[in-house]
């Protein structure tokens, strides 16, 4: 705004002089500059030429909310008059006095969304990401801005969306705002880029597995005062030719007809990876320890207490407890040992505990000559019933394998040679190994000759099954009855609290929750790589996307929220980002890129962790009118679709 002054009769001083009035410059729908007047101020003559031009400069600020540097109280008081006459008279609009309101005048019917994205999941997880720092550690390693973005976004989509290398490469491409907010370049993307960022986040397994282990103990005050040991194993698909990992062995998911490759995890108890190896399919579990115990003083913390390691039975040899011990550590595990000693020996005053769903269990102290370890036996009459069902499930199951058996050899076509029973019968024994034990099995057989046309003649003779019996042996079944919902546990530490103990065994679900999260949620089998080295890194990036989870999973489960990973992206995934087109009064296309408002639940996991809503507020552009060309007709012209 500016003033206009034109010469005119003054008839209060009954001469002529300046009138003055306040005009505002603007564009016409035809894009031409033209003059309105705003206010007519009238006469100035009691102000000089300055104060005039103060007085200008003063209704803009005045407007504009801006304050003025240099201030007169006659020209103040003046202008303040003048803006309340413009409020009255309805001159301004008080919502554009705020500088900050970005106002404009657009056309609804050009209005359109565009772009949208899932952001929500991966905006959380890419917070995560960078509160562990991953993105310093491998800058601190050399690694160029371009590969960690890459390397961030591949771990960000491995926790969101897991999947095979050619199908991540399509979730980034269309659904995934994952690379706009690591500022990763999408139109470089392929599989093979991720293939090769995956290799070289393996390279750095080593260093990278021990700075995690120390940036969460720091980041949430953990001392690694239990640690969980456990294997677990994923099979493949095809053979796996040439493979130096990949070896047949007896698989967790029964899967025995595929090769293996065995996993091994070390964790704490809040689930957070302190070590991990990569073995053969075929090493088993009791053979792992040896190679493992060496790294672990390097990546827990140095806590002044001796560590507890938890261990199951199929890792606790001898061997492998005098290992522990040898290397700092104490134990828990189950026990191993069946000797009729530790079961007949004399037990301590019962104590009842009660397990997560409110189950009674007893834990009685055993009172042994032995000064090495300790056992404590656990009943629990759940876990009986449990045992004593599937028990009579394997013996009938076994029992109608042998009628079928024995039924055949009244039929005409059946399996009645004595060899081909024995086999039958011994693959029963094979399918069905803890029940078998307690039958005892009689074949009754007879040499018959065999079968001659009548040009020929044979004394050859052939044996064939003529009955098939058993007989349950009711004192060892009543044995195996007792035994039940019956298991030991051992430990090297001097306690006489019970409870204790079983509390910290009771960690070991720990490491079986981290294993089921990350084959379920992280889709870590079945492995369809062929080379050893893009398996190996599949796994190290499955673990990374692990560290993720955890991270996110334990700081809500501060705040009391424990839901599965899979609900939290779907909830998360709510928040989506979109770009919004309009065209203004001025033709010109307006583009807005936003994040949707989180909803509530979302809202509630983003203050749990206490991370950002969003990665910006709002990104802006606006594409001007193109300008005519020489001689061009205005009614021909065509917008930009922005």
């Amino acid at each position: 705004m500016y003033f206009k002054a034109t010469y005119r009769h003054n008839p209060k001083t009954d001469k002529s002089d300046w009138y003055f009035r306040l005009v505002e410059s603007y564009r016409n729908v035809l894009d031409e500059v033209r003059q309105r007047t705003v206010l007519s101020v009238g006469f100035l003559s009691d102000f000089s030429g300055d104060q005039i031009d103060l007085i200008e400069k003063g209704i803009c600020n005045r407007i504009t909310g801006q304050q003025s540097l240099f201030e007169d109280a006659a020209v103040t008081t003046f202008v303040e008059a003048l803006y309340q006459r413009m409020i009255r008279e309805k001159k301004v609009d008080l919502g554009t006095a705020d500088p900050k309101k970005d106002i404009d005048t657009v056309d609804l019917n050009t209005l359109k969304n565009k772009d949208v994205r899932e952001m929500g999941a991966e905006w959380m997880s890419l917070q995560a990401v960078r509160e562990l720092g991953i993105d310093r550690y491998l800058a601190s390693r050399g690694w160029s801005d371009e590969d960690v973005s890459l390397a961030l976004s591949h771990i960000v989509s491995r926790a969101v969306y897991p999947a095979s290398e050619l199908k991540t490469v399509r979730f980034m491409e269309d659904n995934s705002s994952i690379c706009e907010l690591t500022g990763y370049d999408i139109d470089t993307l392929t599989k093979d880029k991720l293939y090769g960022i995956s290799k070289k986040l393996f390279a750095e397994k080593q260093g990278l597995e021990n700075y995690l282990s120390k940036k969460t103990n720091n980041l949430f005050d953990l001392q690694d005062e239990i640690i969980l040991y456990d294997l677990t194993n994923s099979y493949f698909e095809g053979e796996k030719r040439g493979s130096q990992l990949a070896r047949y062995g007896r698989s967790k998911e029964k899967r025995s007809d595929c090769p293996l490759v065995v996993l091994a995890l070390v964790v704490n108890v809040e689930g957070f990876i302190k070590h991990s190896s990569i073995f053969q399919g075929n090493m088993s579990d009791s053979n792992s320890l040896c190679q493992i115990i060496d790294h672990l003083r390097i990546s827990t913390s140095t806590s002044s207490k001796r560590a507890i390691v938890v261990i199951d039975a199929g890792i606790a040899t001898e061997e492998n407890l005098a290992l522990i011990q040898a290397k700092g550590y104490d134990y828990v595990c189950v026990s191993r040992s069946t000797k009729a000693a530790i079961k007949q020996a004399q037990t301590g005053k019962p104590v009842i505990v009660n397990d997560r769903k409110n189950r009674e269990i007893t834990l009685e102290k055993v009172l042994t000559n032995n000064d090495s370890a300790y056992y404590m036996k656990v009943t629990s009459p759940t876990k009986a019933l449990k045992e004593r069902a599937m028990k009579t499930l394997f013996e009938q199951r076994f029992e109608d394998g042998l009628e079928c058996i024995k039924a055949s050899l009244t039929k005409k076509s059946g399996v009645k040679t004595y060899e081909k029973v024995l086999e039958r019968i011994g693959r029963l024994k094979q399918k069905y190994s803890s029940a078998h034990g307690r039958y005892k099995i009689e074949v009754e057989k007879q040499a018959v000759p065999v079968s001659v046309n009548s040009k020929s003649k044979s004394g050859k003779t052939k044996e064939i099954c003529t009955a098939l019996k058993w007989e349950k042996n009711t004192k060892l079944d009543a044995q195996k009855q007792e035994e039940c919902g019956v298991y030991f546990l051992r430990t090297c530490i001097k306690t006489d609290e019970e409870t204790l103990i079983w509390t910290v065994y009771n960690c070991i679900r720990n490491v079986e929750s981290s294993f089921r999260t990350l084959k379920t949620d992280l889709d870590l089998r079945p492995i369809f790589h062929k080379s050893d080295d893009a398996t190996q890194a599949h796994l190290q990036l499955g673990l990374l996307a692990y560290s993720v989870v955890n991270t996110v999973r334990y700081k809500l489960k501060q705040k009391d929220i424990k839901s599965e990973w899979r609900e939290i992206v779907r909830v998360m995934n709510t928040q989506k980002c979109v770009t919004t087109v309009v065209q203004n009064t001025r033709e010109q296309w307006i583009s807005i890129r936003k994040c949707s408002e989180p909803e509530d639940k979302v809202k509630r996991i983003y203050d749990a962790l206490k991370y950002k809503y969003a990665p910006f507020i709002r990104k802006k552009s606006v594409v001007p009118k193109p300008q005519n060309k020489k001689n061009e007709v205005a009614e021909n012209y065509k917008f930009m679709d922005g």
